[in-house]
């Protein structure tokens, strides 16, 4: 064991690898992720790994068991409804959520999920659609509906919590409040509006982009109309409903429903256990269900209906009314092989193990510095009590930086990280609210951006100087320690500057080269190759030139992308942004 992963056990030893648990974590890669093999797999937020073990469970039930459509009255149909009714308990369970007060709707996944409640919520020109600036586009698609029924809708930044004196306990929290958006308000306010208007308040139980995890206590201060805003507004009368966003914080602290009575909760199962994909869940609290109209109908969410008259009798059970068709029970058979996965080695465990990586990765790129003392790494979002996000996810989400401060581009990082068998993620991962709010975009930015014609999965990592999205490294319950190293050690060596003197006394920066131990010369002798020629570009993205011999320095080719091209704002030009710079040519003169 080398120095390095002895100083990490030292410090997070009781947390790291399941100790006492029924496999290590090196047992636990060694048999259920062999397909693996090198490769250090970091983006957990975007889908995590199913276990072999697990697929092999999954295939031997399929393969044993004859499970029919559950809508049929056949024994193979039975077979298939018991299954699903103790997948829907074990999801009630994972929540600890009472069967009493809680239901189960399968949906195709949490965006799915969400779409359902925002269709079908009792809107009002009356009501308010209210949601933090951290939240999931698809929590965001809400608004229109609110919008088109003449709600208002709104976004909101947590800024502090107020505490009681004696108890301890949240009195109030302070909050901004953004531009109020509405839409056919004019519309629907001739109508005449029976009993209280219904409001929804939607948070994530963790921040996908920054791994920022908001307090459940929110839950309580919305439903008691304890927000405060700075301006002095005051909130909005009416019934609040809350919705939690736990698709990315499920897989290591799922919500107590126990302590914090939300009334919609959506996830994702392939972001807790790999497979399925394409099955989600909203978790719905009986009363807020009652709220819920729908307008479609479909098989299986009827009681009867008659073909050329306008009858249908919708079926009464909360399931049933809302899983339009056949559900995919298949699918959904397959989840309590991905429960057990997480029952054995029991969610606190995953947590900790998760969080004393993130931990670790964090304070190493935080400490990162150039040789002349500028900080490599900007890390986006922090611990902090007044605003309750007094804890962090598995998630660390970062922009890299030059010594002289400027920018690298996020898509850069990613391309070298697929290279060095390191799968990420990068950009604003769906959340424009994080996004913007952390790296400070303004909306002349915003604007700036898209009429540049910058738009989402693009290569336009930098404009104006201003990165447009962020790296994001995220855990799941099977990374491990050499996963982490191997992220440090390319930031190390790709990023991080090393001084080296030219001989004319200036100074450049260049970046190491490491080689393995097994002996460069004997994997790569002159007999298995021969070097046609050498390709050099000193100006970075111009054209290159090719000679039959160059010289050496400590950062490879000698001058090779020592130059490159900076627009009037400081913004790095390159292909990606100007292809036709791969026709810019120029003269150079080695003088040795």
């Amino acid at each position: 064991m080398d120095a390095a992963k002895e100083e990490f056990l030292r410090e997070f030893g009781r947390d790291y690898g399941y100790p006492g648990g029924p496999k290590t974590i090196d047992e636990i890669r060694a048999i259920e992720f062999k397909r693996l093999g090198g490769m250090a797999y970091l983006d957990h937020a975007g889908a995590t790994l199913y276990s072999e073990l697990q697929m092999e469970s999954i295939f031997k039930d399929l393969t044993a068991n004859v499970y029919g459509n559950p809508h049929s009255q056949s024994d193979s149909s039975f077979a298939t409804s018991d299954i699903v009714r103790s997948a829907r308990q074990q999801v009630l369970d994972y929540l600890k959520a009472s069967p009493k007060d809680y239901k189960c709707i399968f949906t195709s996944g949490a965006t799915a999920a969400l779409k359902l409640v925002g269709e079908a919520f009792p809107w009002s020109h009356q009501s308010s659609f209210v949601y933090t600036m951290e939240n999931h586009n698809s929590v965001l698609g809400i608004r229109e509906y609110a919008l088109e029924q003449g709600a208002q809708a709104y976004a909101v930044n947590i800024e502090e919590a107020e505490h009681d004196t004696f108890t301890g306990n949240v009195a109030s929290v302070r909050a901004t409040k953004h531009q109020i958006l509405t839409r056919n308000e004019a519309k629907f306010l001739d109508k005449d509006h029976t009993g209280s208007a219904y409001n929804l308040f939607a948070f994530p139980s963790e921040c996908n982009f920054s791994g920022s995890k908001f307090s459940l206590e929110l839950v309580k201060i919305v439903k008691e109309d304890l927000i405060r805003y700075s301006d002095g507004s005051p909130s909005f009368k009416g019934c609040w409903k809350v919705l939690i966003d736990a698709a990315k914080g499920c897989a290591t602290d799922p919500p107590d429903l126990s302590k914090y009575n939300a009334d919609f909760v959506v996830i994702s199962f392939y972001k807790l256990f790999g497979y399925p994909t394409g099955l989600g869940a909203l978790i719905v609290h009986t009363d807020a269900a009652k709220l819920l109209k729908r307008t479609y109908f479909s098989g299986g969410t009827v009681a009867a209906s008659i073909a050329d008259i306008n009858y249908v009798k919708r079926r009464e059970g909360i399931e049933e009314l809302f899983e339009d068709g056949t559900i995919p029970f298949l699918s959904i058979a397959s989840l309590c092989h991905g429960f057990k996965v997480l029952n054995s080695l029991t969610i606190p465990a995953i947590s900790r193990h998760t969080s004393s990586l993130a931990t670790y990765l964090r304070d190493i790129l935080v400490a990162l510095r150039h040789p002349n003392g500028t900080s490599v790494c900007t890390i986006y979002g922090s611990r902090s009590s007044k605003t309750l996000c007094n804890e962090m996810g598995p998630v660390v989400s970062f922009n890299l930086r030059q010594p002289d401060g400027s920018w690298v581009g996020h898509r850069e990082v990613e391309k070298l990280a697929s290279l060095s068998g390191i799968q990420l993620r990068t950009g604003c991962f769906c959340n424009p609210g994080a996004c913007a709010k952390y790296l400070g975009l303004s909306h002349s930015d915003l604007a700036s951006n898209i009429a540049a014609g910058h738009v989402c999965w693009d290569d336009c990592d930098i404009i104006n100087g201003k990165p447009t999205g962020a790296v994001r490294v995220s855990l799941g319950y099977m990374s491990t320690y050499e996963d982490v190293k191997k992220f440090i050690d390319f930031v190390s060596t790709s990023f991080v500057s090393t001084r080296t003197h030219a001989s004319d006394g200036s100074q450049f920066c260049g970046r190491s080269i490491h080689f393995a131990d097994i002996g460069f010369e004997n994997r790569y002798s002159a007999s298995r190759f021969h070097l046609k020629s050498i390709t050099v570009y000193p100006i970075k993205s111009c054209a290159g030139f090719s000679m039959d011999r160059w010289p050496l320095s400590s950062g490879g080719l000698l001058h090779d992308r020592e130059w490159l091209l900076q627009s009037l704002t400081g913004e790095t030009l390159t292909q990606k942004k100007m292809l036709e710079r791969t026709f810019v040519e120029h003269q150079f003169k080695l003088v040795l």
